[in-house]
């Protein structure tokens, strides 16, 4: 964001708009935390600003400030798309496309209202009046913390809103250790520490939320998992039954792909969750170093993210798309073997 666009949207945020603020489908922490960080600050600049989410997150996201607020937009579709039409200002965080906010995606492509772009994926679309865009920023919440800079705010920060955007930083830098991290990010961290975010108490919220149910599925998970050490690739597989016979709810297989890439050695790992409902098999990609999931992700399933983070999906079924894997790897396998860590 250029000084003559942070001029200009400053001078439309210096009086009532009406807002609304739209992360991506099947939001994460990062995606809800920097949505409820900056409804609470437009909200202290008496700005009508309602959130509306594509589809439902998950549980152990509700504690978070503000999500009480937040509407859901396969329930609410009407009054949201009203909402959404008579919007001055529309937000549209952690995302850089409308087809990644799912069925709002015809009522964003034909609103006249005015968007703001802000998100760290790579290869945004060219829609938004006012974007800022930036692939080096760990997550979209620390951008959150720079738009408030930007708009010479960062006092206004409360500490509900530095636990919000403490909640999206540590879970898109998985606790800071991902290469995304920079010296950058945790001054940022240390600011809303210092500003009242609870690190013990979100740290705690986010991560100790296991069930029965859940960890029996973890396990289900690593029987799954296939190591193709050839390609230093590990794949975990979770069929529909599996989901259904574990008792799955939105948020369960959250951070499952990590264990593969855990293990030594290797370099790239997929998780493969079958949606019987919507038709498709939904792929988490995480890699090490340099090797580009984004590149692959884009280019074989539908997809894209970051380098060592990215999504997708297969309109075939499980085992076909096992087989898409396997049938790629090999042009990838150089890459693969070059890639240290």
């Amino acid at each position: 964001m250029n000084a003559a666009q942070i001029t200009a949207l400053k001078k439309q945020l210096s009086t009532p708009q009406n807002i609304v603020i739209v992360p991506h489908r099947n939001p994460d922490g990062d995606a809800i935390g920097s949505t409820t960080a900056l409804y609470g600050y437009l909200n202290q600049l008496d700005h009508d600003c309602t959130i509306i989410s594509p589809n439902d997150f998950p549980e152990f996201l509700k504690w978070m400030p503000f999500t009480d607020d937040i509407m859901i937009y396969e329930k609410e579709n009407a009054t949201a798309d009203a909402l959404i039409t008579k919007a001055d200002l529309i937000f549209i965080l952690d995302q850089n496309a409308f087809h990644r906010a799912g069925d709002m995606e015809t009522i964003l492509s034909k609103t006249t209202s005015t968007y703001v772009m802000i998100d760290h994926h790579q290869q945004p679309d060219d829609f938004a009046t006012y974007m800022y865009s930036d692939t080096g920023m760990s997550s979209t919440c620390e951008m959150i913390y720079h738009f408030m800079e930007m708009m010479e705010h960062t006092d206004l920060i409360t500490p509900d809103m530095a636990a919000s955007m403490y909640t999206g930083i540590i879970t898109d830098t998985g606790n800071f250790k991902y290469r995304s991290t920079t010296s950058t990010t945790l001054r940022v961290a240390a600011q809303l520490k210092d500003k009242g975010a609870d690190s013990e108490a979100i740290n705690r919220n986010i991560y100790d939320v296991n069930t029965p149910s859940r960890m029996k599925l973890l396990g289900v998970a690593l029987n799954n998992l296939q190591i193709l050490p050839q390609y230093k690739t590990a794949y975990i597989t979770m069929t529909q039954q599996e989901l259904n016979d574990n008792k799955f709810k939105k948020g369960d297989t959250e951070g499952f792909v990590n264990y593969g890439l855990s293990l030594k050695g290797i370099v790239f790992a997929l998780i493969f969750i079958e949606n019987k409902d919507d038709g498709i098999i939904k792929i988490s990609l995480r890699s090490k170093g340099d090797f580009d999931v984004n590149l692959l992700a884009r280019e074989h399933f539908h997809g894209g993210g970051h380098k060592n983070a990215a999504g997708g999906r297969s309109d075939v079924d499980m085992k076909a798309t096992e087989q898409k894997l396997i049938s790629i790897l090999p042009s990838y396998e150089k890459a693969l073997s070059d890639t240290i860590v």
